[in-house]
């Protein structure tokens, strides 16, 4: 498990590095022929995350309702983020692995429900779904990576 989440926090490193030199309308930006943008896939990160890990585990999650109904599989951006929205998702990026390692440590992930994703990958315990969320955080690096050769600079 160390090593997932130390995997997740050099991609976190990566994605607090993009909100801190990327203007607030180029992550607000969506380029031709894409249907996001920075802002959300980095947001939609921390959120998927919860859900995989701890609302399928049957935990609190660490993010507000109204964060995943904004961020969730599914949704879209809709082209806003206040300074203070970018701030909480900056915190959360490192807050979230920091207390996924204190649960797990402490055994805090008894239970499981069974998930399976858009990928047709069935999650069956929090490993399972800390490793994929391992490879949903690299698919949406790319994707930022893309996105960032896209917007006007």
């Amino acid at each position: 498990m160390e090593y997932l989440l130390d995997n997740s926090k050099q991609i976190r490193k990566i994605l607090l590095k993009i909100l801190d030199e990327t203007p607030k309308d180029l992550l607000l930006e969506i380029p031709k022929n894409f249907n996001n943008n920075i802002w959300w896939n980095i947001a939609h990160v921390v959120v998927t995350q919860q859900l995989l890990v701890y609302k399928f585990s049957g935990m609190p999650m660490l993010v507000s309702d109204e964060m995943v109904e904004k961020y969730k599989k599914g949704t879209f951006p809709d082209g806003t983020a206040t300074d203070e929205e970018i701030t909480q998702i900056k915190d959360l990026l490192f807050s979230t692995l920091k207390q996924t390692e204190k649960d797990y440590k402490a055994g805090n992930f008894k239970s499981y429900t069974a998930y399976t994703t858009s990928l047709n990958i069935t999650l069956s315990n929090v490993v399972e779904a800390m490793k994929f969320n391992a490879l949903h955080e690299g698919i949406h690096i790319g994707a930022i990576l893309a996105l960032k050769r896209n917007i006007a600079a």
